[in-house]
This record gives structure tokens, sequence and C-alpha cells, in this order.
């Protein structure tokens, strides 16, 4: 089967699929022959292009159980049942040292990051075990394997989820169950996300900011990026669309990290 229907006849759920990594997510499944469910806490639903006769566009609080079940519990009505679910849904507060970070900072960085990882993983992994199939990807972050200053609370958060998807692997992924879970851990990538830090940052522009970051920064114990580029969300999608498809269907427990050899694997 061509990569352009391998996904013909699945449905899947993507979280956060407003502009950015997640829009990118669901276009690229639906290219790929699925049926999503693109969801984002906005209330004008998720701004994704496409084949719009494959996206089905929801809004949907992630830190909220009772909707994720009630939304997930539709979809096995409404689409036949989950078959993938992608976790991108993610907020980043603007860098501080830990002893200037509020309660109210962390509380709301594990609400959405590792909390609504949760949720959904949780909701879908219930029907997903039942039938003996599915994929439930995680997308994490580089900063979850390695230390960034200023950022305890994303990073903490993010290594949280990355563990908990590990777990959650083993427990109905076992040969009876079938279904495989697995993160994808991207570096700085263009996205509204990362503009907003530059802008907090001062930088005089995006390309002198990703020119900074491509660099890296030693002062803030951050290397460079070997690949001497930024990802762009369709390189963090691709990598999705490969552990979901039958290319990956031995491949659990797995964490990619789609970084440009930013982290050096460390």
């Amino acid at each position: 089967m061509s990569a352009g229907a391998e996904l013909a006849g699945r449905t899947a759920l993507v979280t956060g699929a407003a502009p950015g990594i997640g829009a990118a997510v669901a276009r690229t499944l639906a290219g790929r022959g699925a049926r999503v469910l693109a969801t984002d806490l906005d209330p004008a639903g998720p701004e994704v292009t496409g084949d719009r006769g494959r996206i089905t566009a929801r809004t949907l609080d992630v830190t909220d159980p009772a909707a994720v079940d009630r939304l997930v519990e539709e979809a096995e009505h409404a689409l036949g049942g989950l078959d993938i679910a992608v976790n991108v849904a993610g907020v980043l507060k603007p860098p501080r040292p830990v002893t200037e970070l509020g309660d109210a900072d962390w509380a709301a960085t594990f609400a959405v990051n590792t909390d609504g990882v949760f949720h959904v993983s949780r909701a879908a992994a219930r029907r997903m075990a039942a039938r003996g199939r599915g994929s439930i990807v995680t997308v994490a972050s580089n900063a979850a394997g390695v230390p960034r200053a200023g950022m305890a609370a994303y990073a903490a958060s993010k290594a949280a989820a990355v563990m908990f998807t590990k777990c959650l692997g083993l427990e109905p992924g076992r040969v009876a169950h079938g279904v495989r879970c697995n993160t994808v851990s991207p570096g700085s990538t263009r996205t509204a996300i990362q503009r907003a830090l530059w802008a907090a940052g001062g930088a005089p522009d995006e390309e002198a900011a990703a020119r900074q970051i491509i660099a890296g920064d030693l002062s803030g114990h951050r290397t460079g990026i070997p690949l001497g580029r930024l990802a762009e969300p369709q390189d963090i999608a691709e990598a999705v669309a490969f552990l979901v498809s039958d290319r990956a269907r031995h491949i659990t427990l797995h964490d990619l990290y789609v970084d440009g050899g930013a982290t050096l694997r460390a």
C-alpha cells in the first residue's frame, strides 16, 4: 500500500490541533487516508487545512477528564472507534528560574502537558485494548531528557508524559491487546509557542533568533543544532505518521527524538 493510503479506514484523535505541530499532524494523517477528529481548546475550532472531508474539528479541554471521556465515547459511536490517538496539546509558560516560578504556572503546565496526556491516553487505551489494536503517540520534547535553565516546569511535565506513555505501553501493549505506545520528542520548531518565546526574550527578529538557537548558547547550557536548521511542524508530523503506521508495527515504548541532533541524544 502506498504511503498516501496507508491509514485508510482508520480513525485518529489529535489534540492541540490548532496551528503548529498539531495541525500538521492532523493534515498528514488525513492525507494518508485516516478520518481525523482534530481537537483544540480554541472555541473557534482548530485551524486545520487539507481534506475537510476527512477532518472534523472539535473543541476540547484536555484538562477536563469528563469532557475527554465524552468526546472519545462520541468518536466510538460516530466514527467507528479510535485506532490512533496523538497527544499534541501542550503549553509553555515564559521561562523563569525555579526560585521565581509561581504555583499557578507550575500547576497549569502539568494540567495540560501531563494530566491532559493521562486523560486522553486512558480514555483511548480502554477502547483500544478491548478491540486488540491501536496506536497512541505523545508529542513530548527533547527538554524531557536534557536539563534546561528556566524551563523546569515544562521539562518536568514532558519527562512525566514520556514515562507515563512508556508505562502505558506495558499494560495494553501485551500481545493479547496489541496497543502500541510511543513518544516523539521535538527540539526547537517553528511554531507559535517558539515565536512567543523569542518575543519574550527580546529577540530582534525571527531569523536572528533562529540563528542563535542553531548556534547554541553555552552560558545557558544549551547546545546548538548540528543539522543547522530549526524543525518545521511537518518534520514532527512525519515522525508521528510513521509511528502510527504498520511500518512501525514492531515499535513500542520508543522515544523518537526529532531535534536535528541538538541534544546529542544525551
